[in-house]
């Protein structure tokens, strides 16, 4: 699979450590709707390809004894949907630890996506675009601040 990038031990996305996986396509839709550059990650998309096998992370990440879950982010993970797909029924071979997803997604836009991911246990997807000029808040599934009141997560299995 591709990626921008591969946290061992990242303790700033989830409540509990986690495997931060940077994922690297996105349309930038965030920018689009504000008219103007507000990605806080604009910058990933010039950072190298990092080519890994699947298999590789799923053994990076049990053999670490410090990470609890797998978090998915970096730039927009549903724009990797085959990758992203590859890896959770990877993961699901080996363990049911929480995968996170953040998505600037809606729930009504991942609909279809939401469905095909019912299937494996303990995925949590953070939905909503960035919207500027807001106050953060805290999610409680999370247990950390997002950027934007619109922005929750939602257990979907």
């Amino acid at each position: 699979m591709i990626l921008k990038g591969l946290v061992e031990e990242d303790l700033v996305n989830y409540k509990n450590a986690a495997m931060y996986l940077i994922f690297p396509n996105c349309d930038f839709k965030c920018n689009r709707e504000c008219g103007r550059a507000v990605c806080q990650n604009k910058n990933t998309i010039n950072e190298p390809n990092i080519e890994i096998a699947v298999d590789d992370i799923s053994c990076r990440y049990i053999l670490n004894n410090i990470t609890h879950a797998i978090v998915c982010g970096g730039l927009e993970p549903f724009d990797s949907w085959e990758d992203l797909q590859a890896l959770i029924k990877e993961m699901r071979f080996y363990t049911i630890d929480p995968i996170i997803i953040y998505s600037g997604y809606t729930e009504k836009e991942l609909e279809d996506k939401i469905e095909v991911l019912k299937e494996y246990e303990n995925i949590i997807i953070k939905f909503g675009r960035y919207v500027p000029d807001k106050e953060p808040h805290t999610d409680r599934l999370l247990g950390v601040k997002l950027a934007s009141p619109n922005q929750y997560a939602k257990q979907i299995s």
